[in-house]
């Protein structure tokens, strides 16, 4: 009910409309009781109250809203217009591979698990599943949409108030549906550009000791099989792009707060933390090994 993109406010104005006539019949239906219970003598027309109260007045009322809703929601599925920016969004087991495109090569940029929109520019998101039906659902941008194997689906906002917004899968899709979140970070819109530009870059080399033993156990324990470090391990696909992962403001899709420390504890209990995702918890290894895996991660900003 606290609308931030130009859908959600036809969407909130629309529930509020139907809400406030469900509650006009609501308390005409109890004046009408509170009528009948007062009234003890006199005989009761069956007819009328079948025809008129059973039938004419729900179906004048059913037929405004209806009439209603349908004219003020209409054009929200209206293709983007041009100069939208184009957004690809993949839900995966139990993760959202998100892909924007670099305006200046071209090339795609990807990130995980964050959506970042400018204020005031539609955006044209592309919706596909990698695995089983997933939905996008970010209640104050407004729509929800399924993302569905071997399609890909359309769904167009235009974010107007920036701030960071909760989304989720709204489709039962398995054992950690309850923790694919996704937050939809709206931007100003140099704001944006600028953090487009830097989401493009490839990562920075590690700078510090411990940072660069992290790097090498990063490859020794084969974690660039599954993730891809752009510029350093290219290649990984079957887990989320970690180029700038210490930029995100949550890891595992939502599950724990990025911060100081958050990375080693992820690596080193990702079961426990998440049961079940796609990715072994590493408890076993060296506390120092953890730290300096943990230096690596927080260094790709």
């Amino acid at each position: 009910m606290n609308p931030a993109s130009t859908q959600a406010d036809v969407l909130a104005e629309v529930a509020w409309v139907l809400i406030g006539g469900g509650t006009l019949v609501f308390a005409a239906t109890m004046a009408v009781l509170a009528m009948a219970v007062r009234r003890r003598t006199g005989p009761v027309s069956t007819r009328r109250w079948i025809v008129g109260a059973g039938l004419v007045v729900p179906g004048v009322v059913l037929v405004a809203l209806g009439a209603y809703s349908t004219w003020r929601t209409a054009g929200l599925d209206a293709p983007a217009p041009p100069g939208a920016l184009v957004v690809g969004v993949t839900g995966r087991s139990w993760w959202w591979q998100v892909q924007y495109t670099d305006p200046t090569t071209g090339r795609p940029v990807a990130t995980a698990n964050e959506l970042r929109l400018p204020a005031g520019r539609p955006v044209h998101l592309g919706l596909a599943s990698d695995d089983v039906i997933h939905s996008f659902w970010v209640p104050a941008l407004g729509g929800k949409m399924d993302l569905v194997p071997g399609r890909v689906n359309r769904l167009v906002i235009t974010p107007h108030t920036p701030g960071t917004y909760r989304g989720a899968c709204a489709e039962f899709c398995g054992e950690q549906h309850a923790r694919m979140g996704l937050h939809v970070v709206v931007l100003p819109p140099a704001d944006f550009d600028r953090w487009l530009a830097g989401q493009a870059q490839a990562a920075a080399p590690a700078v510090s000791a411990l940072a660069e033993r992290g790097q090498r156990l990063f490859s020794k324990r084969a974690c660039a099989q599954c993730h891809t470090v752009r510029g350093t391990f290219d290649g990984g696909t079957a887990g989320p792009d970690l180029t700038h992962v210490a930029s995100r403001l949550h890891l595992g899709a939502g599950t724990l707060a990025n911060g100081p420390g958050a990375m080693a504890t992820w690596v080193a209990h990702v079961q426990r933390l998440k049961p079940g995702a796609r990715m072994p918890s590493n408890a076993h290894l060296p506390p120092a090994d953890l730290d300096a895996l943990g230096a690596y991660l927080e260094a790709l900003r």
